[in-house]
């Protein structure tokens, strides 16, 4: 098929690499002359395993390619993805004039019968408003259909090629068959493919994500009771976990979930609720436990250290907002490091993948150090935000030895609290009390 992907981040991207794999001929286009650029010496400009083979390896068998002749590459595509970026308004709504603007141009420049697919996590009726956008100028027949994009960051191009399930919330028979012809390939092993109304299909996005979410803060809290009555977080995230019913998945405790999705989605979806009359209480309280919990690690902190962190130089390790990728979108490091700029104390900071970015949010005000020991030079204490798995069995004897004293606030659970006694730390963690 002749794929069009308008927007080449971080979905847009996944997208039309795994689509150009079955064999499509798929133009990703973007008005971003910088992205595009970069894109066709396939230089990738964000952090995802696997993406960077994806699409030199499609781009130099010529089915991939990258234009910033938006109306160009509408003209010659049977599909059309939107996959241009919805960022959350001041009152928590999802900003729609990018995905709009992509409709008229369809509308004005589409050559052939389209199926246009809003790919963009956008609100419960954004696809009507897209409708009629492309409606106001198309001479052609379009059709429209929901594919909400379930991606993780870090596995994207994995979850892509071998999906869950695939949601499509289509509007005719046309749309159907040709969305269910070309996303065979991805479910040849059985998941399904699951057709709906569109209204659900975007419905089904914004509540993954709740959930999700949902479950994140509420470990969370868990946790910080358990600090109180004396259990361990771990012990009750597994008793809870082997339950069929729960399951094991996202019930980590740590301090507080960030990246592009879920902050926005929920308060989308809680806008989304009160423009409808109807309330979403729980998700209200999900988010404000949230906010709490990214404040926890410095509280761990000023509490271990026992002393005003003026003057003092802190390690950290971890700026993303999770492991396996660059993203530092509404990252709980964010939060943890203004909070210690603000007291005047001093940061050393590293990351295997998300330093570029941190120099963009944070400027000179930390030091970016060249590998995690390093950044320990001088410090009086380390905090572990994000769990990446080099973090996960460092030598401590160096850590204890570099460190000006030895204390570790460790925000992922990483270390076993015993052996951080024993070892000499003073150790701090989430859920399991202090050691």
């Amino acid at each position: 098929m002749h794929i069009t992907v308008v927007g080449t981040g971080y979905v847009g991207l996944v997208v039309g690499a795994c689509l150009a794999e079955t064999g499509n001929d798929v133009i990703c286009a973007d008005v971003d002359e910088r992205k595009i650029g970069m894109l066709l010496r396939n230089e990738i400009p964000i952090y995802e395993p696997g993406l960077e083979a994806l699409v030199e390896r499609n781009q130099k068998q010529g089915r991939l390619r990258f234009t910033t002749d938006v109306p160009g590459a509408i003209k010659q595509a049977e599909v059309i993805f939107i996959a241009v970026g919805t960022p959350p308004d001041e009152d928590g709504s999802a900003d729609l004039r990018h995905v709009l603007n992509v409709a008229d141009s369809i509308g004005k420049h589409m050559g052939r019968e389209v199926v246009v697919v809003t790919k963009s996590t956008v609100p419960v009726g954004t696809a009507a408003k897209v409708q009629a956008a492309v409606a106001v100028h198309a001479k052609l027949p379009f059709h429209m259909c929901s594919n909400p994009e379930f991606l993780k960051e870090g596995a994207a191009v994995d979850d892509f090629l071998k999906p869950d399930r695939v949601v499509l919330g289509v509007d005719s028979d046309h749309a159907r068959s040709v969305m269910a012809e070309l996303y065979a390939p991805f479910v040849r092993t059985g998941k399904p493919i699951i057709f709906m109304d569109i209204a659900s299909a975007e419905m089904t996005k914004y509540a993954a994500n709740a959930m999700l979410a949902t479950r994140i803060s509420f470990m969370n809290e868990i946790a910080n009771l358990c600090e109180r009555v004396g259990a361990d977080v771990d012990l009750v995230r597994k008793g809870i976990g082997s339950d069929n019913r729960i399951g094991p998945s996202f019930l980590f405790p740590g301090p507080g979930y960030g990246g592009s999705c879920f902050p926005k989605d929920v308060k989308a979806l809680v806008r989304t609720a009160k423009e409808f009359g109807a309330t979403l209480s729980v998700l209200d309280a999900v988010e404000d436990a949230n906010e709490r919990q990214k404040g926890r690690l410095y509280e761990k902190l000023a509490k271990a250290f026992g002393a005003p962190l003026r003057g003092a130089r802190v390690a950290v390790w971890g700026l993303a907002f999770k492991p396996n990728t660059d993203d530092m979108r509404e990252a709980p490091a964010l939060v943890l490091i203004e909070q210690l700029l603000a007291e005047g104390a001093t940061v050393a900071v590293h990351d295997p993948a998300a330093m570029h970015e941190a120099k963009h949010k944070l400027g000179d005000r930390v030091t970016y150090a060249e590998s995690n020991y390093a950044a320990l030079d001088g410090a009086d204490a380390l905090v572990i935000v994000t769990d990446w798995n080099e973090y996960r069995h460092p030598d401590f004897q160096r850590i204890k030895t570099t460190l000006k004293r030895p204390i570790v606030i460790d925000g992922r659970n990483l270390y076993g609290a015993a052996k951080m006694r024993g070892l000499g730390f003073t150790y701090d963690s989430i859920g399991r009390g202090r050691a």
